[in-house]
């Protein structure tokens, strides 16, 4: 029995009719692992007696009537959300040995819906990055083509579940951190709504912009998940108390009544030709299935990345302040006082990358400087909220290309940060202004390369994104995946 032939929805339905048991599944994923994470390295930590031992908790529940919506399912969870007595990471040398006393809510929902974590996946440190490449313990590759990125922040969590090392992973989205690695992985990730999952737990980057949601194979695994995570929780403010609907429910054929908007930003002559042509086949076979299909406009798009980098490097500079030397996390052992101490423990644990988002962002709040970056770029932001409410007055939903191009080679952009950022131009939008989006694979390029389509909606509504994801990979059927490793 291969775990390449398996959904998680599937696996779960193996798992219910006892053709196999929950340690039966995840010993074949950390086999799965140990076969091939040499060389992908999707994981910092692989906790296999932690997991073998909830996959027993989880066979029992099964004998007892408890079952979850996860129960027995192996999963992994990126590095920067909090696991009780499983080292947390976040990519960084600064946080090599923490291990949290407590779980995020995300996590405790799980476990609660009887979730297996096998580990804890690679990450940009921090997840400031595009490819994975600034994390401090080795850079996850995309399992495609050899040597090629897997995007990021999330790269790991998107490489375990495209690499099948696991069922599903729990990513972060800051500016698309979910959405471009599913995209470059040929898999599904949504970023749901902001406050739609709660926070809680997980280490902030930017705190107005940050949120938890789903890798996935399928969008019927994508519902599953995002079910079991989502919801309102009284410890993280900006969790919106609001019913969760039932989103397997929503998973049927047909599109009648839907109008999707495209927008016409997202389609210029830097967006790559192999990439626009596999988006607008997925685009027409939407149209296909009886959705209507207008043009649309979100005119500050020109405008994203500029905000989106002086906000996000604004709010890591003061999130990332506690990282002094004297609470938690890396101490540099030579300092001879506290001013050293600080400096140093600083200097040393955080990479180049957090330290140029650090200073861009300590600059950006400064006496003198606060009006003409900060404020103006949050004056921006509302410009780009606005045009997204413009836009669905129109149409129910937006479809777009996820990603410029196609994934790349490792390294290739290594010394040109811009050339980094300008990757998330067409996701950091969703994040400035709160809105859920979900990438699904929708065709490769001449390469062999995924091709991933993103779809946005207004706030809440995730059902309907589900929807159209469900029509999508229904009516492409996409080959059998062939993965070099």
């Amino acid at each position: 029995m291969d775990l390449d032939d398996f959904s998680l929805a599937e696996a779960a339905k193996l798992l219910s009719s006892g053709t196999l048991t929950a340690v039966e599944l995840t010993t074949r994923c950390l086999q799965r692992i140990s076969r091939v994470d040499e060389e992908l390295h999707a994981f910092i930590t692989i906790d296999e007696q932690g997991a073998l031992q909830q996959a027993e908790h989880a066979d029992e529940m099964r004998k007892n009537g408890e079952v979850g919506k996860l129960c027995g399912i192996p999963l992994s969870i990126k590095d920067l959300i909090a696991t009780r007595n499983l080292r947390t990471t976040c990519g960084s040398k600064i946080l090599e040995h923490y291990v949290p006393p407590y779980d995020a809510t995300v996590i405790r929902r799980l476990r609660e819906e009887g979730a297996v974590i096998v580990g804890k996946t690679t990450m940009d440190e921090f997840a400031m990055g595009s490819t994975s490449e600034t994390c401090a313990f080795g850079v996850p590759r995309n399992p495609w083509k050899k040597g090629y990125v897997a995007g990021g922040s999330s790269g790991g969590s998107a490489v375990s579940v495209a690499a099948f090392e696991s069922f599903a992973s729990l990513g972060s989205d800051t500016g698309g951190s979910i959405r471009q690695p599913a995209a470059l992985c040929g898999i599904v990730g949504m970023k749901p709504t902001y406050g739609r999952v709660s926070r809680y737990g997980l280490t902030a980057f930017a705190s107005s912009l940050d949120q938890i949601g789903p890798f996935t194979r399928t969008v019927e695994d994508c519902a599953i998940v995002l079910q079991a995570i989502s919801g309102y929780d009284p410890l993280d403010s900006t969790s919106v108390n609001r019913p969760v609907p039932d989103y397997s429910a929503c998973l049927v054929e047909g599109l009648d009544g839907v109008t999707i908007g495209i927008p016409k930003e997202y389609f210029t002559s830097s967006l790559n030709k192999e990439v626009e042509k596999e988006v607008r086949l997925g685009i027409e076979l939407l149209r296909s299935r009886g959705a209507k299909i207008v043009d649309v406009s979100l005119p500050h798009t020109e405008y994203c990345v500029a905000v989106y980098y002086i906000v996000a490097p604004s709010e890591a500079s003061s999130n990332l302040a506690r990282y002094d030397g004297i609470h938690y996390g890396f101490r540099d052992p030579n300092s001879q006082n506290l001013i050293e101490t600080y400096k140093n423990s600083r200097s040393n644990g955080f990479g180049a990358e957090v330290k140029r988002r650090i200073i861009l962002g300590t600059y950006s709040l400064s006496s003198g400087y606060y009006d003409a970056y900060y404020r103006k770029a949050s004056q921006v932001r509302t410009l780009i909220v606005r045009d997204y409410h413009r836009a669905f007055e129109t149409c129910d939903i937006l479809a777009s290309p996820v990603v410029p191009t196609a994934a790349w080679p490792l390294g290739e952009n290594s010394e040109d940060p811009l050339a980094v950022y300008l990757s998330d131009i067409l996701t950091l939008s969703a994040n400035l202004a709160g809105v859920p989006g979900i990438s699904v694979p929708v065709g490769f390029t001449e390469a062999g390369l995924p091709v991933g389509l993103q779809l946005q909606g207004p706030h809440f509504s995730e059902e309907v994104l589900l929807k159209v994801g469900f029509n999508v990979e229904k009516g492409l059927s996409l080959p059998k995946r062939t993965l070099y490793v």
